[in-house]
């Protein structure tokens, strides 16, 4: 059955599913009503019901979702410091077609409705930001630089609300194709008088079995809503850990006779025809973090006279995370680590380097190797060691001015800044050489290694490389606005306004590679003093399956009296700088159709984007053959559009509520493909220019959403809806051939010779090219038990589902969008009373694809309770990932989008569980 045949189906049975829910629930209802008909005297005042806890965070947030003339979903905090997740990214997660990726058993980046990261934008208090930190694993994209916000950076006890905006209307700011998350800190105002609250939590973790403390903080107040003052402060100390098997991915690679002697005839002859896949790298991976995170915010808000409101926000974030990477791997070449590297190089006879030899050798249907025992292949262990930072700072000013009864003038003036810092990020190298059993056989995404010779002896190590690298990455961006709204009548407002928008990202790279490698591999293997390890070693004990030697950093370097220093790669520095103005005009309006209330906005928005980008280009140099050398490169472009948005609510009832949305869209393209850095060569007269792009254009969609909400009781609320997204100008990488220099664009001579009439044999970039489809159902429920008998009655639950079908690409290209999960669905089953509660949370999301591989389905599950000591202190507890939940990444160098099997293990890992016990003073 086909993946839209399968969220179809799913969809129409949890529809009647939900259809069903509804009549039950209505008939309760109505039952419920008419009960308090008969029992309330009719001079009596019905006794007002007080609503408190997550049961209230739920009513406040249906109460947003139910008001807004577009498609929206909030969360919102209770209370100071009862965020009811410890992440941002986990909470936004319980919502529908929101799905999360994870570092460490954190959550870190968002995904809305089947688009990755880079298509949701996310704004901080009304202004758009961009904070970014990185993963530790290359396969997952280390030391990336794009569009996406790390949610990771702060702690949630800074926030009091988050809105997933899932539609587009013309008064928001162009790009966000998946939608706008806006993150919104508490403000004085919010609070009468004097208020304060702390927060103090204690933890551990499963893996790491240190002590992780947080701790929050707010004060406030409020002279009268004249004048007001707040400030919070959250810190958190954490270690995390990642553990399991590692590859470097998949390829194949002819064998010799004297690998494969011991073999059948018929493997030796696959062996040697280099039909085999053998994985890369089969390697026990270790990694660690020390994190530290300090948030700090302010607010200050002054009304002067009645109609006027200033408010300023400052926000600072700082995320430090030095970490520790440790591997035990067979060392790589290109095809096979287990046929790979020769040591015969060295200076010890050669024939103490048999060549590697396969014992045995077992291969699947797709060719696979999944169980190999070899003899007399080369081993490696990696310690790296990283101190990695990331600061986020953030002033906004927000004014609003009513001068007249309609007429109401607002707008934001703001910068923000935010740098990522790699200052540390080292690799030591040490080889060993020995026997090795590895196996598959259990599962395609398991693995488990047999060592054939001691991996904690240092009499079988040698030095083999010293890795120095450092990377900083530094954006801005500085946003300007003025909105202004007419209200002709309480039926009808027209909105106009205009804003610019300055952004810059910028990054460079430093390193200094092969530190006294050539030293080392010269001397005798392992005789020599200079590459024994036995001055500087310690045995790594932490993984599950093995203990190996590693390199304590400071007595090494001091060993061989080597200072760390790191040199500019001037071919890796860039930048980018977008500004952008825009304009739009929106008509509110309020009617009424066949007697219903029909209520929403349409308008339309211009923009307009300048944009410059810089880099270096590698090119031959000419005073001295046969070497490179990086020059600078800089072009601009400018480009716009206009973007037409409606979006409308009819009010069937009371309680029941249909919503449409159309509009049209962008999305800016990443930063990666627009970067200018690429290389220009002339060899022999064969031409090669490859270059990043910086004439891309934006994507750009046709979106609909339909949707049918019902509101129920105290905070019940079932909705269902379909989307539609059309999305034109996804990126490719495209190589032409035999084509003038010219369309490149580039200067003359870069190369020696290569002018603009020059034929260029390849030239390669990413263009805008393909089209994308994507289909989408959300369905959710949510309602605490009122119609069961006490105690049953407190209880509640929270469910949604999110089904996706999306295509990009044609013919045998033809694959899902990256990053597109096609079924996520949570449930959060709670009990709650004045006086105690509790509440666990089960998250799925099924598998998805990114360039190269994709991951494998996971379900988190947490729970929290807490106990009301008094009305000021709460007792409080939270686990996080209570079933430590396996990630598994694979590679598809079986093209395997398809079959299961096909897939190869690239990472499969687990983080432990996490538990925090603390408690919570409202003053």
């Amino acid at each position: 059955m086909s993946n839209h045949n399968k969220w179809l189906l799913t969809g129409v049975a949890l529809g009647a599913m939900s259809l069903s829910m509804l009549s039950m629930l209505s008939t309760a209802t109505q039952a419920q009503e008419a009960d308090a008909a008969v029992s309330a005297p009719a001079d009596e005042a019905i006794q007002e019901v007080v609503v408190r806890g997550f049961r209230k965070s739920l009513g406040m947030a249906r109460k947003l979702k139910k008001e807004s003339n577009i498609t929206a979903d909030s969360i919102v905090a209770e209370d100071m410091a009862k965020f009811p997740d410890l992440n941002l990214a986990e909470s936004l997660q319980r919502l529908p077609g929101v799905a999360i990726n994870r570092e460490g058993g954190e959550g870190r980046r968002v995904s809305l409705r089947g688009l990755g990261p880079d298509f949701t934008r996310v704004q901080l208090n009304g202004m758009e930001v961009l904070g970014n930190v990185d993963s530790p694993m290359d396969s997952r994209g280390q030391t990336s630089r794009d569009r996406a916000f790390d949610f990771n950076i702060f702690a949630s006890d800074l926030f009091s609300r988050v809105d997933v905006n899932k539609s587009f209307s013309a008064e928001q700011d162009e790009g966000g194709m998946a939608g706008t998350v806006g993150l919104y800190t508490s403000k004085p105002f919010n609070y009468r008088g004097q208020k304060a609250a702390f927060s103090l939590q204690g933890g551990t973790n499963s893996s790491t079995k240190d002590f992780q403390p947080r701790v929050a903080g707010m004060y406030s107040y409020n002279w009268n809503d004249k004048f007001g003052i707040l400030v919070s402060l959250a810190y958190g100390k954490r270690k995390t850990e990642e553990q399991g098997y590692n590859t470097y991915g998949a390829g194949t690679q002819k064998a010799t006779a004297a690998n494969v002697a011991n073999l059948s005839a018929a493997d030796r002859a696959k062996a040697m025809n280099g039909e085999l896949i053998f994985q890369r790298g089969n390697r026990l991976s270790v990694w660690g973090s020390d994190q530290e995170r300090l948030g700090l915010t302010t607010a200050l808000q002054w009304r002067p006279v009645e109609t006027l409101t200033l408010t300023l926000d400052g926000l600072y974030g700082k995320f430090t995370n030095d970490r520790s990477e440790n591997h035990l791997a067979t060392r790589g070449s290109v095809g096979s680590t287990i046929l790979g590297t020769s040591m015969a190089h060295s200076g010890k006879p050669a024939s103490a380097f048999a060549a590697p030899s396969l014992v045995s050798i077992q291969y699947d249907k797709y060719n696979s190797v999944i169980y190999a025992d070899v003899n007399n292949t080369v081993f490696a262990t990696e310690t790296r060691r990283q101190e990695t930072e990331s600061t986020f700072n953030q002033v906004v000013l927000t004014g609003e001015w009513k001068p007249t009864d309609k007429l109401t003038i607002d707008g934001h003036i703001g910068k923000e800044t935010s740098d990522y810092d790699i200052p540390i990020s080292d690799k030591f190298y040490t080889e060993a050489f020995g026997g090795l059993i590895t196996d598959y056989r259990v599962s395609s995404y398991e693995a488990h290694n047999t060592y054939k010779w001691d991996t904690t002896d240092p009499n079988n190590y040698r030095a083999h490389e010293i890795d120095f690298s450092s990377t900083y990455q530094t954006t801005e961006l500085e946003n300007a606005e003025l909105n202004g709204a007419y209200a002709f009548s309480d039926n009808l407002t027209l909105k106009a306004g205009a804003s610019y928008r300055g952004f810059t990202n910028s990054g460079v790279q430093y390193t200094n590679d092969d530190v006294k490698k050539a030293e080392w591999e010269n001397g005798t293997w392992g005789t020599g003093p200079d590459d024994k390890v036995n001055a500087y070693y310690k045995i790594f004990d932490q993984h599950k399956d093995q203990s190996w030697l590693i390199v304590d950093w400071d007595k090494a370097l001091d060993y061989y009296d080597v200072t760390r220093t790191v040199n500019r790669v001037n071919s890796s520095a860039y930048e980018v700088k977008e500004d952008t103005s825009a304009a739009y005009l929106q008509l509110d309006w309020r009617t009424s159709l066949f007697g219903k209330t029909l209520r929403g906005n349409a308008g339309v928005r211009g923009y307009e984007t300048e944009l410059t980008t810089s880099g270096f280009m590698n090119v031959p140099d000419k005073a001295n053959p046969g070497k490179t050398k990086s020059v600078p490169a800089v072009s601009q472009q400018t480009y716009s559009g206009t973007l037409p948005a409606f979006n409308a609510v009819l009010e069937i009832s009371d309680n029941f509520q249909i919503r449409a949305a159309a509009a049209q869209n962008i999305n800016r393209p990443s930063l990666g493909s627009y970067a200018l850095n690429g290389s220009v060569s002339d060899d022999n007269g064969f031409v090669k220019v490859t270059t990043g792009n910086p004439n891309l254009t934006p994507y750009t969609s046709d979106e609909f959403d339909l949707s049918g909400e019902w509101y129920f009781g105290r905070v019940g609320m079932i909705t269902a809806g379909v989307f539609h997204k059309k999305i034109d100008g996804f990126i490719v990488t495209q190589t032409l051939k035999n084509v003038p220099y010219s369309v490149t664009g580039l200067a003359d001579n870069l190369a020696s010779g290569v002018v603009q009439t020059t034929n260029v044999n390849e030239y390669t970039r990413p263009i805008n090219l393909t089209s994308a489809k994507l289909n989408g159902l959300e369905v959710s429920a949510q309602t605490d038990f009122f119609f069961l008998p006490a105690p049953f009655n407190n209880m509640g639950v929270v469910a949604n589902a999110t089904f996706i079908d999306s295509e990009t690409g044609s013919g045998p290209s033809k694959s899902p969008i990256y990053g597109m999960s096609d079924v996520n669905h949570n449930v959060t089953l709670y009990y709650e009373t004045s006086t105690w509660g509790a509440r666990v949370s089960s998250n799925f999301r099924s598998d998805y694809t990114i360039d190269s591989g994709g991951f494998n389905s996971t379900q988190y599950i947490d729970a929290a309770a807490f106990y009301q000591v008094t009305p000021k202190i709460r007792l409080t507890i939270d686990a996080i990932n209570l079933t430590d939940e396996r990630e598994e990444q694979y590679n598809s160098f079986n093209n395997g989008y398809g079959e299961a099997g096909a897939r190869r293990l690239w990472n499969s890992t687990t983080s432990g569980r996490t538990v925090f016990v603390g408690a919570n003073l409202q003053f």
